[in-house]
């Protein structure tokens, strides 16, 4: 019998017939997570099934560059296959280009639609019947009593096993080529991760005290360790700022996976700061190889031929598709994810099933894509094995976006009296003011933080304010930069020196600093509280001597996309509702849900998949929970950052070195790149990088305020 090749290294080959089974056999391992082994077996089994022309064949032997379609040839027999195999053509079409369009039946076959592709003629490839079988399916794809919108669900599932298949093929490949060394290292059992956390936390729950903030601590942790062994589902775990809920979800997600034989926690956080922070937490925990970071900042620089050390690369390929126990990464990375279409977003999504899901600072679930995103939680917590925890001091009213019959559990014991026992500080509202006056109020602080909605505003009070113990923070800062300004500013407020600090909102989370007084400038409810959370962050003082002022700033605009939270938390005010009291956070994103009903989804994501006619691609560009990407200016100030940029310019890049790069980077939008390449202030780093320059101007970057934001052709300002 002729041999069919498919793929070649050196002298060893590895069959068409090897190749299918191998990927069917992972594949099929997948899809067992969510309880669907058989299709994600039969889906390996088929998807290259166009290897067996001899056009193909001609192609692999002779190395030649000729293009052979092989993937619609198994999608094309799972529709001669007929029944549910038809969903199964998604996932072969798509394996190399990504999920395509279903289309209209009136493409033709030079379209990249499902339809058009139907129709296309191939290379004869039925010498496949000699050695493949195509197995039967002997399950449905989800529970339908569990579907609220079967079509919804339908969608799900397609990407799902897209997943397994990609994922298994990607493996199966690798493993041939590199003859079984991958170096992929998968990281502990999370039965020995529980151990060493249970070991680090011991301390802490010999604790019996109730009424110090140690001992309030710990009876929320010793609550959410006991829970853990509730039956999984969708939980909440509010927590009042300083009531140490990053550890408490962590004991909760250890202990609940371990006993419902889950494979991984992942948390999804708004920030990549907080990215940083928690990371860092988790890894002294639980040791630097069973926590990966990941999140878009790690494939904005993508380019061919990038080399990497050994160690990085392990991590790299581990982000690739999750497979490490705990996962840290965002909004973004997650949900983008898991409404993309390309194998590169897709391929690990099959990681996700089965896993405890933590949404840290869930109030910052995106609000123009809340229904897609709460719709995408309920799917993986009915049909994936999934447990999902919302955790936040400031919960989200998201009872409405599940169905009726979804219980939601809450973590925290006796919450209401946790929030009144943490209460620090007290708020008063200033009204609105000119900037003199706000300058008159900061002058006269001693250790006092003010907060306000644009980094143009930042700098502008910052250069009013300037002396000694005043600092400026924000995002035109880059992140080695922040992280050294933070330290010298904890400093100052331990040394009990003057410090007041001038921010955008970067401080309200992830960030553990320490003020008497705070200013905050009017925005949602759920920053305002964020705020007061840096003041009197450690209880010494009483709530009466801690206030957080909030102001509106005369001849201001509202920011852009905040006219709403704004008017809301301002009609509260003048309501005399008491910021800090859970009801009201309740009642501000009741109404905030109110008013943005109809662009809860803006973009109309979940009408696009009815009728079985689903426009994967198109949704997988169209879901951006941020419409501006930012591009990265690279500033070279400092030692190290000198040193990576002329060793990048000599001798290329390696992906270590967009690493390392990425803490002297300040992120720009689009407008303003042009006004700093026009003004001849950047250059590219290297060409095939994209998105990333250098600044050549180094005197519009200082020590006080970082990129200056005054160019010459304007001002840029951006939020």
């Amino acid at each position: 019998m002729e041999r069919y090749l498919g793929h070649t290294c050196g002298d060893r080959v590895q069959t068409v017939k090897e190749h299918l089974e191998g990927t069917a056999v992972l594949s099929g391992e997948f899809a067992s997570r969510f309880g669907k082994r058989d299709w994600g077996y039969c889906c390996g089994l088929l998807h290259d099934l166009g290897k067996y022309s001899a056009a193909f064949q001609k192609k692999i032997t002779e190395n030649s560059d000729r293009r052979v379609d092989h993937s619609s040839a198994g999608m094309q027999v799972c529709f001669e296959k007929g029944g549910m195999y038809g969903f199964m053509g998604y996932c072969i079409a798509g394996h190399h280009a990504g999920l395509p369009n279903y289309g209209a039946p009136t493409d033709d076959a030079g379209s990249s639609s499902l339809c058009g592709r139907r129709k296309r003629k191939l290379e004869d490839y039925q010498a496949y019947r000699n050695e493949i079988k195509i197995p039967e399916l002997a399950s449905v794809p989800f529970d339908v009593k569990k579907a609220h919108d079967p079509d919804f669900s339908m969608s799900v599932f397609i990407r799902m096993l897209y997943s397994c298949l990609v994922d298994a093929d990607f493996l199966d490949t690798e493993m041939f080529m590199k003859d079984g060394e991958t170096g992929r290292l998968p990281g502990d059992s999370l039965e020995s991760l529980l151990e060493r956390l249970e070991m680090y936390i011991s301390g802490w729950l010999e604790s019996d005290e109730e009424e110090t903030v140690n001992g309030r601590r710990t009876e929320i942790l010793r609550h959410c360790l006991e829970s853990g062994s509730m039956e999984r589902g969708l939980f909440r775990l509010t927590v009042p700022t300083g009531g140490g809920k990053t550890i408490s979800s962590l004991a909760f997600a250890l202990r609940h996976a371990v006993k419902h034989g889950m494979d991984r926690v992942i948390y999804v956080i708004p920030y990549t700061s907080i990215i940083e922070q928690n990371a860092a937490v988790f890894r002294e925990i639980l040791g630097d190889s069973n926590v990966l970071e990941h999140h878009s900042n790690m494939d904005d620089f993508t380019a061919e031929g990038l080399e990497e050390t050994e160690e990085l690369k392990a991590m790299h390929l581990a982000a690739e598709n999750w497979d490490k126990p705990v996962i840290v990464t965002t909004n973004v990375q997650f949900f983008e994810s898991l409404y993309g279409s390309r194998s590169s977003r897709c391929r690990k999504l099959h990681n996700i099933a089965n896993s405890v899901i933590i949404f840290d600072e869930a109030q910052m679930l995106p609000t123009d894509y809340l229904k897609p995103c709460t719709a995408m939680i309920e799917e993986l917590i009915a049909n994936y094995r999934v447990s999902a925890v919302l955790c936040t001091a400031t919960q989200p009213a998201l009872r409405p976006f599940f169905p009726k019959e979804r219980h939601i559990t809450e973590l925290c014991p006796r919450m209401e009296e946790q929030f009144r026992f943490f209460k620090r500080t007290t708020f008063c509202d200033l009204g609105t003011v000119s900037k003199s006056q706000l300058e008159e109020h900061l002058s006269a602080e001693r250790k006092a933080l003010c907060i306000v909605n644009t980094r143009r505003q930042a700098q502008e009070l910052y250069k009013e304010l300037k002396s000694e113990g005043v600092y400026h923070l924000s995002t035109s800062m880059y992140p080695s930069h922040r992280r050294r300004v933070l330290e010298e500013i904890k400093t100052r407020l331990d040394d009990g020196r003057k410090c007041l600090v001038v921010s955008t909102s970067l401080v309200e989370a992830g960030v553990d600093l320490d003020f008497d007084t705070v200013y905050r400038e009017l925005a949602g409810v759920d920053s305002m509280i964020q705020a007061a959370g840096r003041c009197n962050r450690e209880g010494k003082r009483g709530a009466g001597e801690s206030n957080v002022f909030t102001f509106s700033l005369e001849g201001e605009k509202t920011p852009p996309g905040q006219a709403q939270q704004t008017g809301i938390a301002k009609s509260l005010l003048e309501e005399g509702m008491e910021f800090s009291s859970t009801g009201s956070v309740e009642e501000y994103f009741r109404r905030l849900y109110h008013v943005r009903d109809e662009s809860l989804d803006k973009k109309k994501i979940l009408e696009a998949f009815k009728n079985k006619s689903y426009p994967f691609a198109t949704v997988g560009k169209e879901f951006r929970l941020i419409e501006e990407e930012s591009i990265s200016v690279v500033v070279a100030r400092e030692e190290e950052a000198e040193e990576l940029v002329r060793q990048i310019h000599v001798r290329g890049c390696t992906r270590e070195d967009l690493r390392r790069l990425q803490q002297y980077c300040v992120p720009v939008h689009k407008d303003v790149l042009d006004k700093l390449s026009g003004a001849g202030m950047i250059r590219p780093v290297l060409e095939e990088l994209g998105n990333l320059y250098e600044l050549t101007a180094k005197e519009r970057y200082t020590d006080e305020m970082g990129l200056d934001l005054e160019i010459e052709t304007g001002i840029a300002s951006f939020f």
